[in-house]
């Protein structure tokens, strides 16, 4: 096992969000809101999709969205640690917005993600998928993501 491995995914007293996250600054991938790289303030100010490339929302996703949201929630996209590969991606309706979140809305839908999720989802495409045996969003396109499992519901980070 490698030490950059043992360094990066082993330790358990903290989130393993917020190992990758320490992580990437350290190698320079990630900017820092400290120091000498700066980072645009996140906030909770809504974003153009296409301006920004942070993340974007497929059609179907923008569809499935119309059809369950109510006015006053909005989808929720977190990256946790855990699954099979280390981290996962997490779908929830909330009402509630955040300082430490960023909302993205395209077509009268919104969606909502905190910063440490955003830095390792950056530039990735929110879908929704239908198939005969479950439906669901995903994360599609990641950069970031060296690989995932076979359902795509986790991923590890590009070294």
């Amino acid at each position: 096992m490698s030490s950059l491995w043992k360094t990066f995914m082993l330790p358990r007293v903290a989130s393993r969000v917020t190992y990758a996250r320490k992580f990437l600054i350290k190698q320079k991938l990630l900017t820092s809101s400290k120091g000498v790289h700066t980072q645009p303030s996140v906030s909770t100010q809504t974003s153009s999709l296409e301006a920004r490339g942070d993340l974007r929302l497929s059609d179907s996703c923008v569809k499935r969205l119309k059809e369950i949201q109510d006015g006053v929630r909005h989808l929720r996209v977190m990256v946790e640690g855990g699954g099979c590969s280390g981290f996962q991606y997490k779908f929830e309706l909330d009402s509630a917005v955040t300082e430490e979140d960023r909302v993205f809305e395209k077509d009268g839908v919104k969606v909502v993600i905190d910063k440490d999720s955003l830095d390792l989802v950056k530039g990735s495409t929110v879908d929704f998928y239908h198939e005969m045996i479950r439906s669901s969003f995903r994360i599609i396109n990641n950069p970031k993501a060296e690989q995932g499992c076979s359902c795509g519901a986790s991923f590890s980070v590009k070294l």
